[in-house]
């Protein structure tokens, strides 16, 4: 009898332990937490626009197992200092503008050539992130952080404080923030003096008359405000830039499988042109609308196709070549397949 009750007694805490152990509810999964930096302000276009709906959806794609702490306005590293601050760690991941790096990714600079047949950011991004794709020298440029998408601007145009450009002659002399590598070329070629000047700077240097003038995607005009102060406009396209979103490459390794798939799911290809567009393509339309809204005086020009000949027979092609020697010489003998794959997927 006394076996039978120290059985039943057994059998009982084991049916109890049962029922506590399936009512309980497993621990939740940590939050990963990643901080994200971007030179730009999140009123600004590129932060309401594009940086803002782009983190969401990584949130979303991340079905709650990633919380994002957004830093604009270089609240947490300058624009300038974005891949170092990257590399360090100050930042999980980033906006990052290559073009204040001249010389680090010199065969991705294939598609910031002048007078390239682009026509939209759109496109552009596409191209690049094709490219970086395709050749191994081309992402090995970026391999102190990772790389989850890149995207360009829409083919600068040229904003001038005092006086419109409209020939050739009217370069002489004048100063012009543009950006690293080829774009730099172009302003000398042209006849003008290239400043290097970063973008939240650039109100300022052009109010005081530190610069004359700036080649400008709409982004920039409009998040700026250089519809305030560069009175004149030279509708050409004059080259393009690049961009990337990349990882600290230590924070990239540490995440899980499912949290990096779901992150890729909203970039390479897709998020690339969806940074294109969104940044920069949508940015015209707002333009127009602020300017006129605002009763700014902003004065319009595109020269006639033979006087942008003139300027891309000298600032054009030539630098083309000169690049592919540049590269050639450096060890990169597919530099002339880069360019010619370049134009090839833009038409």
């Amino acid at each position: 009898m006394e076996k039978r009750w120290i059985s039943l007694l057994i059998a009982l805490v084991v049916i109890i332990s049962l029922v506590v152990i399936g009512c309980a509810k497993p621990a939740p999964a940590e939050v990963i937490t990643l901080k994200y930096a971007d030179q730009n302000p999140d009123t600004g276009w590129e932060g309401s626009q594009a940086a803002g709906p782009w983190l969401k959806q990584i949130e979303e794609a991340c079905k709650g197992k990633v919380k994002i702490e957004y830093y604009p306005a270089q609240t947490l590293c300058k624009g300038v200092d974005t891949w170092e601050a990257l590399k360090a760690g100050t930042a999980d991941f980033a906006w990052c503008f290559h073009g204040y790096w001249a010389g680090m990714t010199p065969l991705a600079d294939a598609v910031t050539l002048p007078f390239m047949p682009f026509t939209s950011a759109e496109q552009g991004s596409a191209v690049l992130w094709q490219l970086y794709e395709k050749y191994p020298s081309i992402s090995e440029e970026f391999a102190d952080n990772h790389v989850v998408l890149t995207w360009t601007s829409n083919p600068y145009f040229l904003a001038t404080t005092k006086n419109p450009v409209k020939t050739l002659e009217d370069f002489k002399g004048m100063k012009i923030r543009s950006t690293g590598g080829p774009p730099t070329d172009m302003v000398k070629a042209l006849g003008a003096s290239p400043m290097s000047v970063p973008m939240p700077d650039t109100y300022m240097n052009l109010q005081k008359g530190v610069m004359d003038g700036q080649l400008d995607p709409w982004e920039a005009f409009y998040t700026f405000r250089h519809y305030e102060v560069a009175k004149y406009v030279t509708l050409v396209p004059f080259h393009m830039v690049y961009f990337t979103q990349s990882f600290n490459l230590d924070k990239w390794n540490s995440l899980p499988p499912d949290v990096q798939k779901a992150i890729e799911s909203v970039s390479g290809l897709e998020g690339s042109k969806f940074w294109g567009k969104n940044m920069f393509d949508s940015a015209a339309a707002a333009v127009d609308k602020i300017v006129k809204d605002q009763g700014y005086e902003v004065t319009y020009y595109t020269p006639p196709p033979e006087e942008v000949a003139k300027w891309s027979a000298i600032a054009g092609e030539p630098l083309w070549e000169e690049w592919v020697k540049k590269m050639e010489d450096a060890g990169h003998p597919e530099a002339r397949e880069i360019l010619n794959t370049t134009l090839g997927l833009i038409s």
